[in-house]
């Protein structure tokens, strides 16, 4: 009976003719090996081949999918199925549904992500491009597991299964290639229990072209980790162009070779300026992630969270903002009298006018950090 279906089988499907009856016979002997009642749902994405009526044939039940990419087959496949667990994998013929036990078992031991690791299993000769094997797959992993503290070894290995109640609590929204990498992402954030099985992996057929673009792809993939770790995309870029900044004040001010003309200030200004609109991205990102997913975005996040969500904290990062630029605005007035007056030094007055555009550069990352906050909160409040 449908409605005691323990296994549900999720493909997305794109022209795959060549390939698809062999992958859901695959799904068939998987799920007799378990002995489980199971489902097959095709994920069809627009096919012109024969690949409905082919999945039709052999006992799949087929959901159009008008939305294009990978990301969005998977997703409304996923949404139709009716088993406690899922195992999704692709329509090329690659993967083998057969090893279904291997991914079932730990699921039923309370494991919400169960990965597949195709460098611990068997790669078969031609199953993997040289540039796959050898970079892209292990640096993007070698990424994740530096980003997000996971030790997965195989970050993009599309054969994977999950409780489908995980599923609903991970809120996936990537409607491309992107997908695989935000599921572990958001499971990692959440805290959940993933771990990684060997899985085998045969060759392409001849005659089909993959749907994967290497270079493409791939710096998606590098893009979406970068957008879900702030530390790394905003915070060490931050704290990078501060120093360098501070380091070009100090070559002008004591007069350091190269260093000692007013384009050095004015390199240092602009790295300040960067710098703090980079803290304030940093900690927005935080206090949206501590406020979303909790403990595993870390101490600064949590601080973050508490400090901002204190009735006065946002109104405290204003104010500050307000008292830095009226600060900033006073001494470029006095640095402008001095200036006419020639009271000081031109080294001297321009000394003074990098310390105003601090004040500015505070005072932007005070007003950028409160209005951002303010305005997520806002949201929040209308949500709820």
């Amino acid at each position: 009976m449908l409605n005691e279906c323990e296994l549900s089988f999720v493909i997305p499907c794109l022209n795959e003719a060549l390939t698809l009856a062999g992958t859901i016979s695959d799904c068939h002997q998987g799920a007799s090996a378990c002995g489980v009642a199971y489902e097959i749902v095709v994920a069809d994405n627009g096919s012109t081949d024969d690949s409905v009526d082919i999945a039709l044939r052999h006992g799949a039940r087929v959901v159009n999918v008008l939305q294009r990419g990978y990301g969005a087959a998977l997703q409304a496949g996923i949404k139709a199925t009716r088993g406690r667990f899922v195992l999704m994998g692709d329509a090329d013929g690659t993967y083998c549904f057969d090893q279904a036990s291997l991914f079932l078992e730990p699921l039923r031991h309370n494991v919400d992500l169960v990965m597949g690791n195709r460098f611990k299993g068997t790669i078969a000769y031609g199953a993997m491009p040289f540039l796959h094997r050898y970079l892209g797959n292990p640096v993007l992993s070698l990424v994740g597991r530096l980003l997000f503290g996971v030790s997965i070894g195989d970050f993009h290995c599309g054969l994977r299964a999950f409780r489908r109640r995980t599923y609903d609590e991970l809120n996936l929204c990537c409607s491309g290639m992107e997908f695989a990498s935000e599921m572990v992402i958001k499971a990692s954030l959440r805290d959940m229990r993933i771990v990684e099985v060997p899985t085998d992996l045969r060759p392409n057929p001849p005659g089909r072209q993959p749907h994967l673009r290497t270079w493409r792809d791939g710096w998606r993939h590098l893009k979406f980790m970068l957008s879900f770790s702030p530390r790394y995309a905003f915070l060490s870029l931050g704290l990078l162009f501060l120093i360098a900044s501070l380091a070009l004040y100090f070559a002008y001010a004591l007069e350091w070779s190269v260093f000692t003309g007013a384009t050095s200030l004015l390199v240092a200004g602009f790295l300040s300026f960067s710098a703090c609109a980079l803290f304030s991205d940093y900690v927005t990102t935080r206090f949206f992630f501590a406020r979303r997913y909790g403990s595993r975005v870390g101490r600064g996040g949590r601080m973050i969270d508490r400090l901002l969500t204190l009735r006065s904290g946002v109104d405290r990062l204003l104010r500050l903002s307000a008292a830095c630029l009226v600060l900033g605005a006073v001494i470029s007035i006095l640095v402008w009298y001095a200036y006419e007056l020639r009271i000081y030094s031109t080294r001297a007055i321009a000394q003074w006018a990098f310390l105003a555009s601090l004040l500015f550069s505070i005072g932007l990352f005070a007003y950028l950090t409160g209005a951002k906050i303010s305005t997520l909160l806002a949201f929040q409040d209308r949500q709820d």
